[in-house]
């Protein structure tokens, strides 16, 4: 019988350089996509797939993510007090219970493996997803719900994969298939950002993964990989060829990367369009927006 899974691990120790100054002072996981911070989003699907416990893998300077997700007495009363049922309720959604929520350090920058890794104490012999805050996906039925229902039917590891243009696969960890079975591939490979044209298929991995707890094993034994640092890919490759049961999963939904700006900006538009309360307001604006800009050209 399979296990659950009911563990999940966030990766944010990441300095978010490429939104400086504004990561100065502020962690990047709570820059707001419209009004909630991009943790929020990554909680919010964590929890609808059934996660139970969440771990996040911080750095110095992150001590506003950690109180973002604790309770704030008197914010509560004074909207309780005004009758503003709606703004309460919302800020429920972002408390989370005693023993929820564990926070480790990461001292030192070495790679996504070896963020994952930091959390291995906190881990018995089950499997636990990751979830990596900057790939923000819109979709009807969360991303690692969709995940973890295709993998009670395969077990093993699972990761979330989209196909892109091949002149975009230089930029991803792209997977060599083995059988392509519609929304679930087997996998006999992985390739790390390869060069252009040598890519094995357009099925890039996207910030999404359901692990066996071999995977924090074969991390205990890898010292380092690309750049210096403990590759995530490089576990999930021995798993392959160890015990050949990494699945890649093509989820129904849009993905955004939020880790650059251009991905941050392209989403604000897409799930401000989504907001009944925002669309009309914005759209009308966008298309002044497109109609000046086309006029001055």
């Amino acid at each position: 019988m399979k296990k659950k899974v009911t563990k999940a691990i966030f990766p944010v120790a990441g300095l978010g350089t490429r939104f400086l100054p504004a990561t100065k002072s502020i962690p990047k996981e709570i820059m707001t996509l419209v009004d909630r911070p991009l943790i929020q989003y990554a909680i919010d699907e964590a929890r609808a797939a059934g996660i139970k416990d969440f771990i996040f893998v911080t750095s110095r300077g992150k001590s506003a993510l950690e109180d973002y997700f604790d309770h704030s007495p008197e914010l509560e009363n004074a909207l309780r007090k005004k009758g503003k049922d709606d703004l309460l309720a919302t800020l429920k959604t972002t408390n989370m219970d005693s023993g929820a929520i564990a926070y480790i350090r990461q001292h030192k920058a070495l790679g996504l493996g070896h963020a994952v890794w930091c959390a291995r104490r906190l881990l018995s012999n089950e499997p636990f997803a990751v979830i990596l805050p900057d790939d923000v996906i819109a979709a009807e039925t969360p991303c690692l719900k969709q995940m973890v229902e295709a993998y009670e039917e395969t077990g093993g590891n699972m990761v979330a994969a989209m196909d892109v243009p091949d002149d975009k696969t230089h930029a991803y960890g792209v997977l060599d298939i083995n059988e392509d079975m519609g929304n679930v591939v087997s996998v006999k490979g992985m390739v790390e950002k390869p060069e252009p044209g040598t890519a094995p298929s357009n099925l890039a991995v996207i910030g999404r993964y359901i692990l066996s707890p071999n995977v924090m094993n074969h991390l205990n034994k890898i010292k380092s990989g690309a750049g210096g640092e403990v590759q995530l890919t490089d576990a999930i490759a021995r798993e392959i060829s160890e015990a050949n049961n990494v699945y890649g999963f093509r989820f129904r939904g849009q993905r955004f990367d939020c880790g650059s700006k251009a991905g941050f900006l392209q989403a604000t538009v897409a799930f401000g369009m989504a907001r009944d309360d925002l669309r009309d307001e914005f759209t009308d604006y966008l298309i002044d927006v497109i109609s000046a800009r086309n006029a001055a050209q």
